[in-house]
């Protein structure tokens, strides 16, 4: 798994972000801004996946801090006094700050300018002081309730190989991921898809033989726009995905729980899409189109030809085909922000990459959203047609589950 692949940085779209964060007509709260600056840092991580995991518990531990003030909600994973009259701004701040701290040491310095520069803004007194209180309070909590959900393991990942047979000494990315506790589903293979198409089969030719052509570093048939598409998606960090989910947390009109509950749903459902398809990847363990095609003539099928010189348009991830990752994670993403819409109408949907030099793309609902994700990830020439079909329905039954799974409000 190299770094690049994983990493969304923050300096390339730093002003991008910030512009889509106070973007004309949109009214951010301490929520949405608090998690604008949480996804930033957390995109420091170099591992995808620890970033997303990461923002699944700072969402849910700035939930419990908000709700412990407003009381709309039932106690969801922390057990917290009820803090009536305490500053939010000041337990967003404390609650962020308190997770990020545990998770990403290493960013301390930028943890506390961003909390410094939140509690500036909030008068002193004692509401101030319960809402640091309560914060710090809710931070602890999820992280420790998160302690032990396994994603500290042994590496126990075996290369498939013949005695005596050189094979790449680089070890694939969070083997152990698929067996982590999930916030939502019961166990990571909750969800776990069939097996992929048969090597000799027609889908397999289909799906070979698109990727091939449309997914190398050279293709003459991707068109500019699919090219473009390919850059923007090559970003894989939470800095991608949330600023999707805060065009639909902007609206005029919300509540500031509302807002904590619908990101911590959000956090959870693409935590828990990992979970999930790093289960099947590990389980199915089907080769990479780099490898495939490189192989067509082992592959039995008559409708796939080999091109020993075939490379994708990006870096292949560290880790098994099938099914598409990115793919889950947008359309969990998207199954929670279709519940939140619901009849209404959906906000112009806006995100920025740093692969993509910061551009900003726009969709107009969140079908086009996750239809979009899945293609780019064809075009980047690393998920075969099935296995982004495959994630992609994965993701939206995780999404789903974790929107019913989240208690009520009860006022």
């Amino acid at each position: 798994m190299t770094k690049h692949h994983w990493r969304t940085t923050a300096g390339v779209c730093a002003l991008a972000l910030s512009f889509l964060a106070g973007a004309p007509g949109a009214r951010a709260d301490v929520v949405t801004d608090a998690n604008a600056k949480a996804a930033d840092i957390a995109s420091r991580h170099p591992a995808t996946p620890i970033s997303v995991r990461m923002m699944a518990i700072v969402q849910v531990s700035v939930f419990e801090a908000v709700n412990a003030i407003t009381g709309r909600y039932p106690a969801y994973r922390a057990k917290l006094a009820p803090a009536p009259g305490a500053s939010a701004e000041a337990a967003v701040a404390a609650a962020t700050r308190t997770a990020l701290s545990k998770l990403m040491p290493a960013q301390q310095t930028a943890i506390d300018a961003d909390y410094q520069a939140q509690l500036a803004t909030i008068p002193d007194g004692p509401a101030k002081a319960a809402g640091i209180t309560v914060g710090e309070q809710a931070g602890a909590a999820i992280v420790a309730l998160c302690a032990d959900d396994g994603m500290v393991a042994p590496d126990l990942y075996r290369p498939a190989t013949t005695v005596g047979a050189y094979v790449p000494t680089t070890i694939p990315a969070v083997a152990h991921w698929g067996k982590r506790r999930p916030w939502v589903m019961t166990r990571g293979d909750q969800f776990r898809p069939g097996p992929p198409p048969s090597l000799t089969s027609e889908a397999w030719a289909r799906d070979y033989n698109e990727i091939k052509a449309l997914g190398g570093k050279d293709s003459a048939q991707r068109t500019p726009e699919q090219t473009a598409i390919a850059k923007f998606w090559e970003a894989t960090a939470p800095a991608v995905y949330w600023p999707v989910a805060r065009s639909v947390v902007a609206a005029p009109g919300r509540e500031v729980t509302d807002n904590a509950r619908l990101l911590a749903v959000a956090g959870m459902a693409m935590d828990d899409g990992l979970i999930a398809v790093f289960d099947a990847k590990y389980t199915y363990n089907l080769w990479r189109p780099v490898t495939a095609i490189r192989n067509g003539d082992l592959d039995g099928n008559d409708a796939t030809a080999r091109d020993p010189g075939w490379t994708p348009f990006i870096d292949t991830p560290m880790h098994p085909e099938y099914p598409c990752a990115h793919c889950i994670v947008s359309a969990s993403l998207g199954a929670v922000l279709k519940a939140e819409i619901g009849a209404g109408s959906t906000p112009t949907l806006r995100s920025a990459s740093s692969t993509a030099g910061g551009a900003v793309r726009a969709w107009a609902s969140v079908d086009e959203f996750t239809r979009e994700v899945a293609l780019a990830r064809i075009l980047d020439g690393v998920h075969y047609r099935n296995s982004t079909e495959v994630g992609s329905a994965m993701g939206k039954k995780v999404g789903e589950l974790a929107v019913q799974s989240f208690p009520k409000p009860t006022r």
